[in-house]
């Protein structure tokens, strides 16, 4: 049978929208910026749970008298553009999805911008400091050249921009100020679904809001950013209502609202924001450091979908699926594998490869921390002492597993220069390359696709490709574990032929 070819048995952003930058600040810092004291956060942290008695009040007055001032209105201002400005490319969000921003803001239209008007734009904050620090969100003041905050008391102020990340959508603002009304801060790790909540915020630009709901869920990921841990609720929230504080039944801050799911560009009932925990990390270490430090361990990972966990020999689909580790890198250092299943970090239950994510970013680099994996159905304890992510990371990068599929119609080929060429495979990988897949084969459900490579099968190594036809003509049923290389780094993919066999 010739090699070449064998048949084997995945609201509107107001200015640029995901910056690839990990952290973005205003302005370079000059030496003396750099041995200058660090600022210190005053923040007010009240972490107490709320009562779960079954009760609603019947009226929150006393609550938004406390958390209503400190609540501002975000103004900002682009100066006049002598060339056109390009719109935000709004086809790579869904058009449901929107992040929510006034409408004054008229972008969109490059024929309007290249004739030179301001562009004026609203947003909302929360002041979280006496001495001036408010949280918003990224997309409120990114592309703004003056930015001014607005008190529910009638005071204004200019605001610097102390630091914005487009990887969270959370940005600081800093006052000059003393004696504001300060938010305080509650635990956004102990809310539960079905806790009652306030949003608090400018929708429309008509002035401070307020509306009533419940949490609705946590942990989700709706807008492609690359860390997402959302609460979502059904309490009103509107354009203008970006960086506004979403509090629980006693005042406290527990999210910045940042994104509502809608078909018609207000409220439908679904809208999400960012854990104050998560806005909290990201604030301090803006103010801290002047941009955003995350940890790092150097793996690849993927959730675990049915399909896996059984060729795995899991129970369930909890934990990430490691499918690969940088060479060198501290995961490498401290022992972890591919095919490593990471069940816990730091005494936490990992639920899948985005949990794993957000914990890692959180921990500081060179701290060690504690790892349990699962490995060939033995449980291993490792310590890893995590790096420092890298400006443009492939740690801890979720890769989707795909749905169940099968091998059944796939063309492979030995990896020579040609092939190398056409692909852009790298010299280090090693595997036989597959050249084509059939387009109403299980496979091609499965996500498999040219250029892909075969790096093992039933977790053996793959040489070439006629080791990969003796590797599934030894199968065991017709289910086979697969792990790919393919641009984005590697993966496992579990590829199932039962049904067809069954049709």
């Amino acid at each position: 049978m010739n090699a070449a070819y064998k048949k084997l048995i995945p609201l509107i952003v107001a200015g640029g929208l995901l910056g690839a930058a990990t952290a973005v600040w205003a302005g370079p810092k000059s030496d003396k910026t750099k041995t200058a004291p660090v600022p210190e956060l005053k923040l007010t942290v009240d972490e107490t749970p709320v009562a779960r008695d079954g009760r609603i009040a019947a009226s929150y007055s006393d609550v938004i008298k406390k958390v209503g001032p400190s609540v501002v209105r975000v103004n900002v201002t682009q100066k006049a553009k002598l060339a056109s400005m390009p719109s935000p490319d709004m086809q790579q969000i869904p058009p449901q999805l929107r992040r929510f921003f006034g409408e004054q803001m008229p972008f969109g239209n490059p024929e309007e911008n290249s004739r030179g008007p301001r562009q004026h734009g609203l947003g909302s904050g929360v002041i979280v400091t006496d001495d001036g620090y408010i949280l918003t969100n990224n997309h409120v003041v990114d592309g703004a050249d003056q930015v001014k905050v607005a008190l529910q008391d009638g005071r204004e102020f200019d605001a610097k921009v102390v630091g914005r990340d487009p990887k969270t959508d959370v940005a600081v603002l800093k006052v000059d100020a003393k004696s504001l009304p300060a938010v305080a801060l509650g635990d956004s790790e102990q809310i539960e679904v079905g806790d009652v909540v306030l949003a608090v915020g400018n929708p429309f630009g008509i002035g401070q809001t307020v509306t009533m709901g419940i949490i609705s869920a946590t942990g989700r990921a709706t807008l492609g950013l690359d860390y997402e841990d959302f609460i979502q609720t059904d309490a009103a929230i509107n354009p203008g209502n970006s960086g506004g504080a979403l509090v629980d039944a006693n005042g406290r801050l527990i999210g910045i609202n940042t994104a509502i799911l809608s078909r018609s560009g207000g409220n439908q009932g679904i809208g999400f924001a960012i854990p104050v925990g998560l806005a909290r990390d990201v604030m301090e270490s803006l103010v801290r450091d002047g941009k955003v430090t995350r940890g790092y361990l150097g793996v690849m990972i993927q959730d675990i979908n049915p399909s896996l966990a059984k060729k795995f020999g899991l129970e369930d689909s909890h934990g990430a699926l490691v499918g690969e580790v940088t060479p060198k890198g501290p995961a490498d250092k401290a022992g972890l594998e591919s095919g490593d299943v990471v069940v816990e970090l730091n005494g936490r239950p990992v639920k899948d490869s985005r949990t794993l994510k957000l914990s890692v970013a959180r921990v500081d680099p060179g701290e060690t921390a504690t790892i349990k994996v699962l490995r060939d159905g033995q449980e291993k304890t490792l310590k890893v002492k995590v790096g420092e992510l890298p400006g443009d990371p492939t740690v801890a990068k979720a890769a989707t597993a795909p749905d169940d599929g099968t091998l059944n119609g796939v063309g492979v080929a030995d990896l020579d220069s040609k092939n190398r060429r056409q692909f852009n495979i790298p010299e280090s990988v090693e595997g036989a390359v597959i050249t084509q897949v059939e387009p109403d084969s299980a496979a091609a459900e499965a996500g498999l696709q040219p250029g892909d490579v075969i790096l093992e099968i039933n977790r053996k190594s793959v040489s070439d490709a006629e080791s990969a036809v003796k590797l599934t003509e030894k199968a065991d049923d017709k289910t086979t574990l697969l792990k790919i290389w393919s641009k984005g780094g590697s993966r496992f993919v579990v590829v199932d032929e039962s049904q067809d066999s069954q049709g």
